[in-house]
């Protein structure tokens, strides 16, 4: 009996200590980005240091954008046209099925998920050689604050670009889709848009948009905490960078999850 009683306590502790360090990793994120939007709101970052983040967080990011979401469209309505022919007089519903699901979900998710393992890995990556170097303390040693010169610009180039981003991923996604319906399956055009038209609207692009900035923002501070907090030299490095995509891949589903719940109440309590 004390042997299953010490067992017992053991797996108590145990499982105390997980959910005490899982409470203070996720506190010390929120503190950090605190301390960006704090000093984005305070001082504002000079040009020197938004260009370089906005050019290789948004130009360079748009050829594996503009491609993934030209995919998305094109895979989505073939496997979408198979169950549609099932149905009789439901062809025209093609292009509902598609543009409502790359513009409302898989636009902005898959996106943000590329953008993670691209833009994410990448900061995590830097700004964890920076600490293990100690530049990040030489600029502390300047009298530099590392949040505003290094964070912020980051911080503000995924919260405005991977809207755009996603738009140009929405945009690409719609057009794939339709090339597929109209020119492989042989759907009229007039009604592929014409019902598209009337299902999908500003709602389901702004609400896309919307999710895009919240997964953008967690996709910056996830990967500047990780890269912050990067220790133990070259290794340090790789798993902070392999830290920041997976946090930030299990973000984006989660807050994915909880925004559509949120605008779903707000539709059904609007429009309901």
């Amino acid at each position: 009996m004390a042997s299953v009683a010490q067992r017992q306590d053991g797996i108590i502790t145990s499982l105390g200590g997980a959910v005490l360090e899982f409470v203070e990793a996720w506190g010390d994120v929120a503190s950090f980005a605190g301390s960006a939007l704090w000093w984005m709101f305070t001082s504002r970052p000079s040009r020197g240091t938004l260009t370089p983040n906005f050019y290789q967080i948004g130009v360079r990011s748009v050829p594996v954008i503009g491609i993934t979401g030209l995919f998305i469209g094109m895979v989505l309505a073939v496997q979408s046209y198979a169950d549609f022919m099932k149905l009789p007089g439901m062809r025209g519903w093609l292009g509902v099925a598609v543009n409502g699901s790359v513009i409302r979900e898989l636009g902005p998710v898959l996106a943000a998920t590329m953008l993670a393992g691209r833009i994410g890995s990448a900061i995590a990556a830097e700004l964890g050689t920076m600490r293990v170097t100690e530049q990040i303390d030489a600029l502390i040693c300047l009298g530099a604050n590392p949040i505003r010169y290094l964070v912020v610009p980051r911080f503000l180039a995924c919260v405005l670009l991977i809207p755009l981003l996603t738009i140009l991923a929405d945009f690409m996604g719609v057009m794939g889709g339709a090339f597929i319906a109209t020119q492989y399956f042989g759907i009229e055009p007039y009604e592929y848009w014409t019902r598209s038209q009337q299902e999908v609207g500003l709602w389901d692009i702004g609400t896309g948009i919307f999710k895009s900035m919240v997964f953008g923002a967690a996709i910056a501070v996830i990967s500047c905490h990780r890269g912050f907090n990067s220790s133990g030299g070259a290794e340090g490095v790789g798993r902070a960078a392999t830290d920041a995509f997976v946090l930030s891949f299990v973000a984006i589903l989660v807050l994915d999850f909880f925004l559509a719940m949120f605008f779903n109440s707000v539709y059904a309590r609007l429009w309901g």
